[in-house]
This record gives structure tokens, sequence and C-alpha cells, in this order.
């Protein structure tokens, strides 16, 4: 190893030790460590003005003088007088602090130093907008929120199957189904939010086949009084990093014209549209003009990278595009608009697409000049058996053109590869940020 690359592998390792962690800017502890240490010095400079004063007043015995240290030169001895309160006020501020959090800190849980400086890290980081719904969504929100607590993900309200669909017809709350995947993908203790939510109830009268996440939320918008109000206070409950958002509060239906054998017809629901059985020739919002949620469009507008997908091109990802006000949004927002083509193609949506087939879906709803790169998977060698109803062919990545900015990375999933990992896609996103938008 040459000296110069060992010196960077010594730096690096005290950069990452949990001392320096400790000392680090972002965190915002170095200024009250000097605070600290002023105040002690202060109050060092009394205590030595005062013992000075007895010294030369009343003199001090030889045995004093000797434990002193008064025999060694006057630089010397500040030195190592200065070194060993350092030393001390150091050790005491460790262990205060391993004191005071013994209470919160559980066994096996990271360092305190390593949380702080991951969560003061997270907290400058990009700003992110995810749009979409459906699995797709909550597999980048559980990725990206180890990069930074900057997260809004916004919500299609278009679902209106399962459970969800059941609660919108009884209950009249917006379908919370993909509102409690999202929720469950920030939390804080993830694991077990996520299977506490989706839990389903077995044949019990009523709630036959409701999750339980659907029907909290649910419960929290009658509490609170409004669906938004439930999203906020359901966060606040689970400690997710970022939020959540609808991309419009108004209820709304999905339908699509779709090609078949017998000619074009409409499709209505978007439970229906994926089992028409012919070919999607654009989908429709019923109302057609709804306003768009406000905190999504100053979200859009405010982010650093926004990210339409993954999930379901007609029925997760449009939905939220053909709102009044997000395509305008899109286009005026300064961030990078990062498109994340899905791994395969889905069986009555997307059967046979490209990537470009993908992107050209989308401009032909909203008009182009909205995406500005596309993530597509680099790992095509690859096949798969028992993969659920719905999954179709891997999606083949293309060469970049003049109107298409590819951008490729192997995100699959090891376990489901007709999915997207989590954290390879949240990386890939945050590497295409800082190639193309630093």
């Amino acid at each position: 190893m040459s000296p110069r690359k060992a010196s960077a592998s010594i730096f690096d390792r005290l950069r990452l030790a949990p001392t320096w962690k400790w000392l680090s800017l972002d965190m915002g502890v170095r200024r009250w460590l000097v605070l600290l240490i002023f105040g002690v010095t202060l109050l060092g400079l009394g205590f030595a003005y005062l013992f000075v004063d007895l010294y030369r007043n009343l003199g001090l015995p030889d045995v004093a003088t000797v434990l002193s240290l008064q025999f060694l030169p006057p630089l010397l001895w500040a030195v190592l007088v200065g070194g060993l309160g350092i030393t001390a006020i150091v050790v005491a501020l460790i262990r205060l602090n391993r004191s005071i959090l013994k209470p919160f800190i559980r066994p096996g849980d990271q360092p305190v130093a390593d949380i702080l400086y991951q969560h003061y890290q997270r907290e400058r980081g990009p700003r992110v907008v995810a749009i979409g719904g459906g699995t797709g969504l909550s597999t980048f929100l559980r990725g990206i929120k180890h990069y930074t607590t900057n997260i809004t993900g916004i919500v299609t309200v278009a679902d209106d199957g399962g459970s969800s669909g059941r609660l919108r017809r009884e209950m009249g709350v917006l379908p919370p189904g993909d509102f409690r995947n999202c929720l469950a993908a920030l939390a804080d203790d993830e694991a077990l939010t996520t299977q506490l939510f989706q839990y389903r109830f077995g044949q019990v009268e009523g709630l036959d086949g409701h999750a339980f996440g659907n029907l909290f939320i649910t419960a929290m918008a009658d509490v609170s009084g409004s669906f938004e109000q439930a999203l906020i206070e359901s966060s606040r409950v689970l400690a997710i990093v970022g939020r959540i958002l609808p991309s419009t509060l108004s209820d709304i239906r999905l339908s699509a014209e779709i090609h078949t054998e017998q000619g074009l017809r409409q499709v209505e629901g978007e439970s229906a549209i994926t089992h028409s059985g012919g070919k999607i020739e654009r989908v429709i919002l019923q109302p057609a003009r709804v306003r768009p949620y406000p905190e999504s469009i100053r979200a859009i507008l405010e982010a650093d990278v926004i990210v339409l997908g993954p999930g379901s091109l007609y029925t997760s990802v449009l939905p939220n595009l053909l709102i009044d006000g997000i395509p305008a949004a899109l286009r005026a927002s300064r961030a990078l608009v990062l498109y994340v083509c899905n791994v395969a193609t889905q069986h009555g949506e997307t059967d046979g697409y490209s990537v470009s087939d993908h992107v050209q879906a989308i401009e032909r709803h909203i008009g182009p000049g909205v995406i500005d790169a596309v993530l597509v998977n680099s790992r095509t060698n690859i096949e798969w058996q028992n993969a659920p109803p719905g999954v179709g062919k891997i999606i083949q990545a293309e060469p970049p053109s003049e109107t298409l900015r590819i951008i490729a990375a192997d995100v699959i999933d090891e376990t489901y590869p007709w999915r997207h990992d989590s954290p390879k896609l949240a990386r890939a996103v945050i590497q295409a940020l800082g190639k193309l938008h630093p």
C-alpha cells in the first residue's frame, strides 16, 4: 500500500470514529463543546488567580510544590496540565451522556454517536418527492429514508378495489391502502409496523379481508375530522421519516379507453382496468378536473429530485399526473424528474412495452418535456419462476438517445427478481441526482 493510500485509510478511520462523529459540525455539537471549554477555562483562571494569591501570601509546603509539579518548566507544565484537563472533560462528557441516555437505549442498538450522526446527515439530505402508489412507491420510500429525512410521498387516491374500495364505498373516505403501505415503509420501527398494518382479519363478520392499517387510518380520519389530518396524526403516532400526502382530496374514479377485438371501449374503475383483456389507449379521471392538494404542489416546486414510480404505469403513476396543476408544477420545478421504469411488464397494462413505450405513454397523457431521465434495470440476464399473477417479461434496457436519457443500474431484488430492491433503488436515485443534478 502506498503512503498516500495508507494515510487516506487512516484518515477515513479517524473520520468515522465515534469521537469524531460527536465533534462533527453537521451535528451542531462542536459549538457547545467550545462554549463548555470556554466556561471551564474561565473557571480555571479564576481558581488559578486565587491559588497564586494564596501561594504568594501564605506560601506552600515543599510537598505541595512537588505534587503541583512546580519544578517543571512553565510551558511543559501548561501542556501537561491542559492535556489532563481536556482528557478529564471528554471522559466526563462521554460517561455523562451514557448515563443520561441509558434508559432510552435498547440492547443491540447502535452507539449513540452513530445514531445522532446518521440523523443529522439525513436531515441535511436532498429534498425527495416520490409520486405513485401501490407497492412500488413504498418500496422506494423504504430505501430512500436511509439517505434523507426530507421525503414527501405523493399517493394516488384512485384505488377502488379490496379493503380500500370497501371502506371508500361504506365510510366515504379516500382509499387508505396505498397510504398504509407508505406509512409503514417510513415508520421508525418498520418491521413491527409493517407486520401490524398489513395484518388482515380472517373470517370475522364485518372485518373479513380488511387490513388493520386501513381501519386505523379510517378511524383516525373519523377522530381527527379529515383524511389529511388523519395522515398527519398517523405520521406522528408511527414516528415516520418524512411525510405522506394525497395528490388530491377529491373523490375521483379512474376509467380507461381500451382496444379490444371488438373495438375501442371504456372500462370503469381502477381495479377493473388490468382485467379488461385489451390494450390500454389512455386513462381518464372522473371528474376530469379536480384540484390538487396544495402541499403536494409546494413539495414538487421545492424538491431536488422528483421520482415517478416505480409502480403500475396506468393505475398508480398516471392517476397522479392527471390531477390539475401537477404536470405544470413538474415543468416549473427545478428538480431532476426521474422516471423509474418497472423491472418487468405487467399483464393487462404494459404487455410488450419497452422503456420508451412507458415514457411515450406518459407523454401521451401530459405532453413532452416533463421527464429528465429514466432509471432502468441493467441486470436483464435473469429468469424467474413462480412469479405472482400479473408479472410479465423482464424489460430490456435501451441505449440513450437524443430524446431519452437512460440511467442503467442493477436494482433487482434477489428474492423477488421481478421487483425493485429498496436499498439498490434508493442508492441508484441518489447517484443519479449527484451525476445529473449536482
